[in-house]
């Protein structure tokens, strides 16, 4: 399969590849218009981050179909499902807490819906969406025995 840059930094492959859908035999293919949005929502907004950031972004979760998200705990609202959301992360830049400061930062620039700073430590990981009418949310996710509670602003 052809799979060539949507950017200028990233491919269609980056934002579709699930390690736990291809584990558990789940097809991961978006709809049409979670594919749309991927392509012309999502995909650009990361590499606005990738421009911001100036180092390579690793996607650890793109798009996610229904199913998929069911299978890993996702919210049912889950921006992911639509195509309008990516948790990665920049080591090259720095801690994923350092990233998020650094993108909060540039909002004037990235008009994001959310950012999450999900997790802590090396396990930690930055959410971002994107939306037509962006809320510019910026939220810390902490995870305590298999639930979640979100802060305002980043800790």
């Amino acid at each position: 399969m052809i799979d060539p840059l949507i950017t200028q930094h990233f491919r269609l492959s980056e934002f579709l590849t699930s390690q736990t859908a291809t584990r558990r035999g789940i097809d991961n293919t978006p709809s049409p218009e979670a594919l749309a949005n991927i392509r012309n929502v999502l995909i650009p907004g990361m590499q606005a981050v990738r421009v911001i950031l100036g180092k390579p972004v690793h996607i650890t979760s793109g798009y996610r179909s229904p199913s998929l998200n069911v299978i890993i705990g996702g919210s049912p609202n889950s921006q992911h499902v639509s195509g309008h959301a990516a948790d990665f992360r920049c080591p090259e830049y720095g801690p994923p807490a350092e990233v998020a400061h650094r993108l909060v930062s540039s909002m004037q620039r990235l008009k994001f819906d959310q950012l999450i700073l999900e997790g802590a430590g090396p396990s930690a990981w930055v959410h971002i969406s994107f939306a037509a009418r962006p809320r510019n949310q910026v939220l810390t996710a902490y995870f305590d025995g298999g639930k979640v509670r979100y802060s305002g602003g980043i800790a």
